[in-house]
């Protein structure tokens, strides 16, 4: 297998509970986004992976009806949880998408794809070119075995990449740059009650004229005639988890 791509999901956010099994127009957060990354014409398979909490046999549920695999690990250490997952089907390449991203776009995913270098560990944005809510990173499988068992801050093992973006004397990096300018400043992730407001009157635009595979340029079309939309959810703290983490950040003992 050459490209796997791992899903992160889980119900247990403390801003929007059950936030990847709210419903956009008669289908969830969460199904949106497996659909959409579906749509790639170049990854060899999607999986959804949660933790071992209670409260995601919903979403495992889900998982089983729509026909997509879960690999259910731990809940603190998510570089851990995306390795393991990994580690059953050994890709070449993991793609890390989380599933707060009902707009995700499959043809940049198509994009960075195509255009990684042969020798990159690792690609993903550096600056922020992309709305919040396009996140792709790719790494190769190497790379995250190698973070795996090197990473010991908390905040490294939270997020799955952080280990590898900040030793660019490890890592081979490449950087992505969304295609489309300005666009970098939006907000289309699922994270706050506002967020779920803005992105619920996205999807009924879109659905109620049978139109499901929309991508960007209709999203940026959308809310450029509807700016009161576009405002619902504007001025939120992006990658507020991550900063969170950061500040508290430790040294944990690892378990291999």
């Amino acid at each position: 297998m050459k490209y796997l791509v791992l899903i992160q999901a889980r119900c247990g956010s403390s801003r929007l509970p059950n936030k990847v099994l709210k419903d956009l127009s008669g289908k969830t957060d969460l199904q949106w986004v497996i659909e959409r990354v579906n749509r790639s014409k170049l990854v060899d398979e999607v999986m959804v992976i949660t933790s071992i909490e209670k409260n995601n046999l919903q979403l495992i549920e889900l998982c089983t009806k729509l026909d997509t695999r879960v690999f259910v690990g731990s809940e603190d250490d998510v570089l851990d949880r995306y390795y393991q997952a990994a580690r059953l089907l050994q890709p070449e390449y993991v793609i890390r998408i989380t599933a707060d991203c009902p707009l995700f776009d499959w043809r940049y995913l198509d994009m960075a794809i195509e255009s990684m270098d042969k020798d990159a560990d690792y690609r993903g944005a550096f600056e922020e070119t992309f709305p919040d809510g396009l996140d792709i990173e790719i790494m190769k499988f190497s790379a995250l075995h190698k973070s795996w068992k090197e990473a010991v801050m908390a905040s490294e093992r939270e997020h799955v990449t952080q280990y590898i973006r900040k030793h660019p004397e490890i890592f081979k990096l490449q950087e992505l740059r969304c295609p489309i300018d300005n666009i970098g400043h939006m907000r289309w992730t699922l994270d706050e009650p506002n967020d779920y407001e803005m992105l619920s009157k996205v999807y009924e635009h879109f659905v109620s004229m049978g139109k499901e595979d929309f991508v960007t340029e209709d999203v940026i079309a959308f809310l450029k005639n509807n700016p009161d939309i576009e405002a619902i959810n504007m001025g939120i703290m992006r990658n507020e988890g991550l900063a969170k983490s950061i500040r508290e950040d430790k040294v944990v003992d690892v378990v291999e």
